[in-house]
């Protein structure tokens, strides 16, 4: 039995909410077989390939440069272009704002063959970051590729399929789905249904904290597990 499971895109280095969705959840079914989310017009940055991290004291976008794909494109095919050389450019990046942080050298440690893992794949290379760092959090999730479940429907309905697939009791909502997510399907379909509620707590300096960064900036600043306990299903 699955319990309750969350359902997300692969992230590329996500902020904690998203580890919290992790903590809080049994299983966590990766979503590698929708099409890739484009922002802006005929643009390919969303957070499967950004992330905001703290560069001279704001909150600043950091990409993984993306080979060009065709519209609607699934995620799992999308593919990283090497041609730029966006992962020393990172680690840079990492050095010049973050050296003076208390828990630079243990964060690099965990992160530098993370950034330079010579993988092509934008979905496998985001989901070995997602799960090298949930286990070093203390996390124990349970993670599935939606790609190895039998699914189907859209929106709301294929979130009912894929907890079903997984023989999940309950869904876990992120706390953005207002509004476009049908709740009542999960109980017509005998799932329950349990609300993120996520409010990011200050971690590191107050006078230098920016909320919503990457992941990577709370294992700078602090990078203490994350708690076990409140674990619901």
């Amino acid at each position: 039995m699955a319990g309750l499971v969350a359902i997300h895109q692969p992230n590329f280095f996500p902020w904690l909410g998203y580890f919290e969705k992790i903590r809080r959840a049994d299983t966590l079914i990766l979503l590698d077989a929708v099409a890739y989310p484009r922002a802006g017009s005929g643009g390919m940055g969303s957070w499967c390939n950004r992330v905001r991290l703290a560069v001279q004291g704001e909150a600043r976008w950091v990409t993984c440069p993306l080979q060009h794909m065709r519209f609607g494109a699934p995620i799992g095919t999308v593919q990283i272009d090497d041609s730029q050389p966006w992962r020393k450019k990172l680690l840079r990046t990492l050095e010049a704002n973050y050296r003076r942080a208390p828990r630079f050298e243990n964060g690099m440690t965990l992160l530098k063959p993370l950034i330079l893992e010579p993988e092509g794949s934008l979905a496998t290379f985001n989901l070995r970051a997602i799960k090298t760092i949930a286990a070093h959090l203390g996390l124990s999730t349970r993670f599935v590729l939606q790609s190895s479940l039998q699914y189907s429907g859209m929106a709301t309905d294929l979130l009912v399929t894929l907890v079903k697939a997984v023989n999940g009791s309950a869904y876990l909502s992120g706390d953005g789905a207002a509004g476009y997510q049908r709740d009542e399907l999960f109980g017509e379909n005998g799932l329950g249904l349990v609300k993120l509620g996520f409010v990011q707590q200050v971690y590191g300096e107050p006078s230098r904290f920016i909320p919503g960064l990457s992941v990577i900036d709370y294992l700078m600043w602090d990078g203490r597990p994350l708690a076990q306990a409140g674990k619901s299903s």
